[in-house]
C-alpha cells in the first residue's frame, strides 16, 4: 500500500526541438521530425526533420540579415560575438551533458566545451583585425591612392561536421559570421543537440535574427537545396563524409559561380588561422586620386 504522502509517478517531458530561422524557432512545414538516440541507442528527443521550403526559408531570412550585418562596425560584431562567448560559458555544464549523451567521457567533453568557447572568442578577437590583414594599401605608378578591403561573400550555407559535434560547428560557424556574412547550417543529424543549444544561444544574445540559421535532419536532403539555391553565394562542405553527395553539390553550386570550401579532415584542435575567415571575402580595390592640377601637394 502506498503512504499518504507518496507521490504519484512522474512523466518527463518529451522534447521536440524545433528549428532556428530568423532569429524564431518554427516547426518543419512538412511536420516531420526524427529520433534522436544517445550512445546506447535510448530516446533523448526528437528534432525537427527540415525540407526543401525550409532551406528556402533560412536562405531568404539569411539574405535578409546581410546588410545590416555586414555593414555594422568590425567592433560591434565582436562585442556581440564575445557576448555570445560569455552566454556559452553560462551554458557550460549543459553543453557538457549533451556531449557526454553522445558517449564523450567526462574529461573530453569539458575539454571539447572549453576549447568551443575558447574558440569563439578568438574569432571574436578578429573581427576588427582581419581587414588590417588581408587588406591594404597597393603601389601604383601614378598620383592615386589604391587601397583593398575585404568584404564579406554574403549569405554561406554550411554542412557542420558530425565530430566534434560542438567544436566542429563553432568552428564553422564563427569564421563565416565574424567577418559580416550571414549562414544557414545543416547540422550534425545524428548529434544535433549542441547545435539546438547554441541556437538557444544565439536567439538570446545580441545577434540580429537572420545571420544564423540552424536546420537539422538530413544533409543528403537539404544541402541540394541549399547548393543549387542562387541567393547562395558560397558553400562550405566540411561536414560532408559521403564523396558522391560532396560532387554532387559542387557540381549544382558550380551552376551560380559559389566559393566551395570541400570536405577535408581537419584538427579542431591546432591553431585555426585565418583561412576559414579568408574563405568567405571578396576584395574590393578602390582608387583615388591624390591630387588635382592647380592645387598641387593638396589633398583631393
Amino acid at each position: 500500500m502506498p503512504t499518504k504522502d507518496a507521490q504519484p509517478a512522474r512523466l518527463a517531458v518529451r522534447k521536440t526541438y524545433k528549428l532556428f530561422i530568423g532569429g524564431a524557432f518554427p516547426r518543419s512545414e512538412s511536420g516531420r521530425s526524427y529520433v534522436v538516440s544517445d550512445a546506447k541507442g535510448n530516446f533523448v528527443a526528437n528534432a525537427a526533420q527540415a525540407s526543401r521550403k525550409d532551406a528556402r526559408d533560412a536562405v531568404l531570412a539569411a539574405r535578409g540579415a546581410v546588410a545590416k550585418w555586414s555593414g555594422a562596425t568590425a567592433y560591434n560584431r565582436g562585442q556581440i560575438l564575445y557576448r555570445i562567448a560569455e552566454m556559452l560559458e553560462g551554458r557550460r555544464d549543459q553543453f557538457i551533458a549533451e556531449l557526454r549523451t553522445f558517449g564523450l567521457s567526462a574529461a573530453a567533453a569539458v575539454s571539447e566545451v572549453d576549447a568551443s568557447i575558447d574558440r569563439w572568442v578568438w574569432y571574436a578577437g578578429w573581427s576588427d583585425k582581419i581587414a588590417q590583414v588581408v587588406g591594404g594599401a597597393n603601389p601604383v605608378a601614378g598620383p592615386f591612392f589604391n587601397l583593398s578591403a575585404p568584404e564579406a561573400t554574403g549569405v554561406v550555407a554550411i554542412v557542420a561536421p558530425a565530430e566534434p559535434a560542438l567544436l566542429g560547428l563553432v568552428g564553422v560557424v564563427a569564421p563565416a559570421i565574424v567577418t559580416g556574412n550571414t549562414v544557414v547550417v545543416v547540422a550534425s543529424p545524428d548529434r544535433p543537440l549542441p547545435a539546438i543549444t547554441l541556437a538557444e544561444v544565439l536567439a538570446t544574445s545580441d545577434l540580429p535574427g537572420g545571420v544564423v540559421n540552424l536546420l537539422t535532419g538530413s544533409p543528403a536532403e537539404i544541402a541540394p537545396w541549399l547548393a543549387s539555391h542562387a541567393d547562395v553565394n558560397a558553400l562550405d562542405l566540411t561536414g560532408v563524409t559521403d564523396h558522391g553527395l560532396a560532387k554532387e553539390l559542387e557540381v549544382a553550386a558550380a551552376d551560380t559561380l559559389k566559393r566551395v570550401v570541400r570536405p577535408a579532415a581537419v584538427d579542431w584542435s591546432a591553431d585555426p588561422g585565418i583561412a576559414r575567415m579568408t574563405a568567405f571575402l571578396e576584395t574590393k580595390t578602390v582608387w583615388h586620386p591624390k591630387s588635382f592640377e592647380g592645387a598641387k601637394g593638396s589633398a583631393y
